[in-house]
């Protein structure tokens, strides 16, 4: 399976702008600029956010999968991934990638639901995409489920 998506730019770095496109075709376009992606987003998305999304997805996958085949499927998962993109020595550089989920999963204890977060995390294809340019944390917490 190959996923594609498009950009188009428009001028200089700091003044321009451009869009990018989903070849699927469930979004966009989405607006890009440089002031969004250092200043304030104010209407655009970056490629760090983006990146977000993605590992905020697949690492939810991952962490659904590990739990499935222990035996505690989840009833919800819910993840937010926090890109840091920062100015280096090196210059900009997506630096730190933070993961918090909380999950509702029936019959597991707390330290089998930390050590199925860490895994997925170790697992997860955009981690592993990003291992060793970027930190990558998990923070993982259970909520009970409602109670009907």
């Amino acid at each position: 399976m190959d996923s594609r998506a498009r950009a188009v730019w428009r001028g200089n770095l700091a003044e321009g702008s451009g869009e990018t496109i989903l070849a699927s075709g469930v979004a966009g376009p989405l607006p890009v600029s440089w002031a969004g992606r250092t200043e304030s987003a104010n209407g655009n998305t970056s490629p760090e956010e983006l990146i977000a999304a993605a590992h905020a997805a697949c690492y939810s996958m991952a962490l659904s999968g590990g739990l499935t085949r222990a035996g505690t499927p989840p009833t919800t998962l819910e993840t937010e991934a926090v890109a840091s993109f920062e100015k280096t020595d090196a210059g900009w550089r997506l630096t730190r990638m933070d993961l918090s989920v909380v999950g509702e999963v029936e019959g597991i204890e707390d330290a089998d639901f930390q050590a199925a977060a860490t895994a997925a995390r170790d697992g997860c294809p955009v981690s592993n995409a990003l291992k060793g340019n970027v930190v990558i944390s998990v923070k993982a917490s259970l909520r009970q489920a409602a109670s009907t």
